[in-house]
């Protein structure tokens, strides 16, 4: 572990940048592992070895870190499914489907990240840093939105922005139905009366994005 005492050392550009990659690594290491919300500024902090009013010399809330680390998880979500959706040998609805269900279901802390953004993170940053995020998901979309129109070329450019954000949507609501508490999880086992609480994100996500892309695509077709 890095000590506060080497954390103090450091002035150049470069030990800052440094500094913020720590920072980032262990919130990403602790939300992987404890969930979005069990993690606190404290806790970074510690992971770190540095004192809390340190790390606000870095980033000026907890919210700002997450915020970061879902802008990383758009710039690597984004091309994957582009490549994905330009990988498709036989286009169909269902076959766009399974590509947003299935990066997404591979990216469980991304999905938690998801389910945070709107109700948290962007809500204790500043609104400069709001802005670099949304600049981040809308070169997201730039790369997505083709690749859904190339592979469904019956689609708007909105079909393909309602898409994206419907997927994103359901899969941080999803994510987070399917990771309650360890109590929770047993009571939804233990009786099939609460079989519909539990929840499988993938294939959910296929079956409802695959019914939206089929109404869209049949709507196009009919107004053709």
């Amino acid at each position: 572990m890095t000590t506060s005492r080497d954390f103090q050392r450091a002035r150049s550009p470069e030990a800052k940048l440094v500094r913020e990659a720590a920072i980032l690594d262990a919130a990403r290491r602790l939300g992987a592992e404890r969930g979005i919300r069990e993690v606190t500024l404290t806790d970074i902090a510690e992971a770190v070895g540095m004192h809390k009013s340190a790390m606000l010399r870095y980033f000026e809330t907890r919210e700002e870190i997450f915020l970061r680390l879902t802008a990383e998880g758009w710039r690597d979500w984004a091309p994957a499914l582009a490549e994905r959706l330009r990988a498709i040998e036989q286009p169909a609805p269902d076959a766009v489907a399974a590509a947003f269900a299935g990066t997404l279901a591979a990216r469980p802390m991304f999905c938690d990240l998801l389910a945070q953004t709107p109700l948290n993170l962007e809500r204790n940053v500043s609104v400069e840093k709001v802005r670099e995020f949304k600049l981040t998901t809308g070169a997201g979309l730039g790369q997505i939105v083709p690749a859904v129109r190339a592979a469904l070329p019956g689609l708007t450019e909105q079909d393909g922005v309602d898409l994206v954000a419907a997927s994103t949507s359901m899969a941080g609501t999803f994510h987070q139905i399917a990771t309650p508490g360890p109590e929770v999880a047993a009571l939804y086992r233990s009786d099939p009366r609460f079989a519909h609480a539990l929840v499988d994100v993938e294939p959910r996500l296929v079956r409802i994005l695959g019914a939206m892309l089929r109404g869209l695509a049949g709507e196009r077709a009919g107004s053709a």
